[in-house]
């Protein structure tokens, strides 16, 4: 692989999973963080061996620099990534990567002006379990998918959000729970069930009510694109960070993700297809164990896009828009079509 020079923005908690993906990386060179804490990022760079900056936006006139990484808050993402594009960086987001569908589609036109990739931390999607329900989605062995249940229960506390105060606020966070923590389940519901044509949806604040003005806890239900229902349930309001339940059920079996682990079951046979193994002390279980793959994934396609993989804009937004539509739902107490 070519010889690349990356930044990292933001160095808040989950900026330690891109920097150990990036050792990973052949040809990948750590050349500068950027965070608004100047002795925390002057220590860190000191650490890793590279530049630090406080202004991103003087860490993008290096033009030595390919690849930028955004790891900040959500509100920062837009205005970050186009000025990334506009400098000629290549741009790798976590998720959301913007707030709102709009967004999306003025992130697409800068990309596509720069002639630049955007691509964006779904990291999940390429856990071990994640892997292996897709290939026996693909085989079909266990016939015709009827439904997906998935249920996740986490916990987030008043502190948690005075901590960090962009958090909870609709302006600057996007959402909370829907749009931070259970995204990524939502985004391999549509996944695995090619997408959603329709959803009714409920969010509501209730322990974190008198802390937030956005949603601690969600209810869904869905029609996918291949003929399946979903049903979904999540919240902020538990005593722990749970693993995810997800259920997927054929017209010959279930698949069954729980623990971390994957089992196909067929009546009283139980067979263990995959695990997801702990990331190595980098970042939290809960994260995934997919980042690494999913930034050598975006490095790959800078060489080759062709035959390359990894999460796109247009792949991002869908279960951005799928957030948005919950909301939507929510407000207005009915069922709402989702279209391409």
């Amino acid at each position: 692989m070519k010889t690349r020079q990356a930044a990292i923005i933001g160095c808040g908690a989950i900026h330690t999973c891109h920097v150990d993906a990036l050792r990973h990386v052949p040809g990948a060179v750590l050349r500068a963080v950027v965070d608004i804490d100047s002795e925390k990022g002057s220590r860190l760079a000191a650490d890793y061996g590279c530049d630090f900056y406080q202004d991103y936006r003087e860490m993008l006139l290096d033009d030595a620099i390919d690849v930028v990484h955004i790891c900040t808050p959500h509100y920062l993402h837009k205005p970050m990534i186009l000025a990334a594009l506009a400098a000629g960086k290549q741009v790798f987001c976590e998720k959301p990567v913007v707030m709102n569908p709009q967004e999306v589609d003025e992130i697409q036109a800068a990309a596509a002006l720069a002639q630049r990739h955007v691509g964006v931390c779904y990291q999940n999607r390429l856990n071990p379990t994640s892997l292996a329900i897709q290939r026996c989605i693909e085989a079909g062995s266990l016939g015709t998918m009827h439904a997906i249940k998935a249920v996740l229960t986490w916990s987030r506390s008043g502190n948690y959000y005075a901590a960090s105060p962009w958090r909870g606020n609709f302006a600057t966070e996007g959402g909370s729970l829907l749009i931070n923590q259970a995204i990524h389940t939502l985004d391999l519901m549509q996944w695995f069930g090619e997408g959603v044509r329709r959803l009714k949806g409920v969010v509501d604040s209730t322990l974190l009510a008198d802390e937030i003005e956005t949603e601690d806890s969600a209810m869904v239900t869905l029609c996918f694109n291949n003929g399946a229902r979903g049903l979904f349930y999540a919240s902020n309001c538990y005593a722990s960070d749970s693993p995810l339940l997800l259920e997927i059920e054929f017209e010959r079996g279930m698949l069954r993700l729980h623990d971390n682990a994957l089992w196909q079951i067929c009546g009283d046979e139980r067979v263990l297809l995959a695990s997801d193994a702990s990331p190595d002390g980098v970042g939290k279980s809960y994260w995934g164990i997919g980042h690494q793959q999913a930034v050598l994934h975006f490095y790959q396609a800078l060489d080759n896009a062709a035959t390359a993989s990894f999460c796109d804009i247009r792949e991002a937004a869908k279960s951005l828009q799928m957030v948005n539509t919950i909301y939507q739902s929510s407000l207005l107490r009915k069922w709402v079509n989702i279209t391409e």
